[in-house]
């Protein structure tokens, strides 16, 4: 199967808030970066897939009316630290996470091991369908995890991944994990 996943364009944000699932509002630069995405992509998909975030289904809308949202494709829930200034958080309360976010969570939210996993689950149960050419429209966070299992890259690489507002990768997945490869990053 030929999968292409997105991640959302430019959102509407200043510069150091922590975001994650937080519905923030998208950039005004998104009918022009939608516009190109959607002349660069294919549009002969066979099913398209978008976190529920309005910054990635409005994206996901632009390919197929019939966009089919699943919560494992949402970005990673910082819990309390959502809406606030990284910088705000106190250095005793994030430190931990800093020394291990794959396995500390977040208060009240979620390590990147819980992301890591709720991404996988959703390739896993994905290569088991019968479909040619799908399109995943999700975030940063989920984009590097996928990258991290299918390049079965360790985890606590995974912020070295450079992933972009409206950056496309394309891979093919195949019904057993050795017969994913990557295509290209565009």
């Amino acid at each position: 199967m030929e999968v292409y996943i997105i991640r959302h364009t430019t959102v509407n944000v200043a510069q150091g808030i922590c975001y994650g699932q937080t519905d923030v509002p998208l950039a005004s630069s998104f009918v022009k970066e939608a516009k190109y995405l959607t002349k660069q992509l294919p549009h002969d998909f066979d099913k398209v897939f978008s976190s529920p975030s309005s910054r990635c289904a409005q994206l996901a809308r632009k390919f197929q009316g019939e966009v089919f949202f699943d919560d494992r494709l949402k970005e990673m829930h910082f819990g309390e630290w959502e809406s606030k200034l990284w910088s705000d958080i106190p250095t005793e309360i994030i430190q931990p996470w800093y020394d291990d976010f794959v396995n500390t969570s977040t208060p009240l939210g979620e390590s990147f091991l819980d992301l890591y996993n709720r991404s996988s689950s959703f390739i896993n149960e994905l290569r088991h369908k019968s479909y040619r050419k799908v399109l995943i429209v999700t975030h940063g966070g989920v984009i590097r995890s996928l990258w991290t299992y299918l390049l079965q890259y360790p985890l606590e690489n995974a912020f070295k991944i450079p992933v972009g507002f409206g950056e496309v990768f394309q891979f093919h997945l195949g019904t057993e994990a050795k017969d994913d490869y990557i295509i290209k990053k565009q």
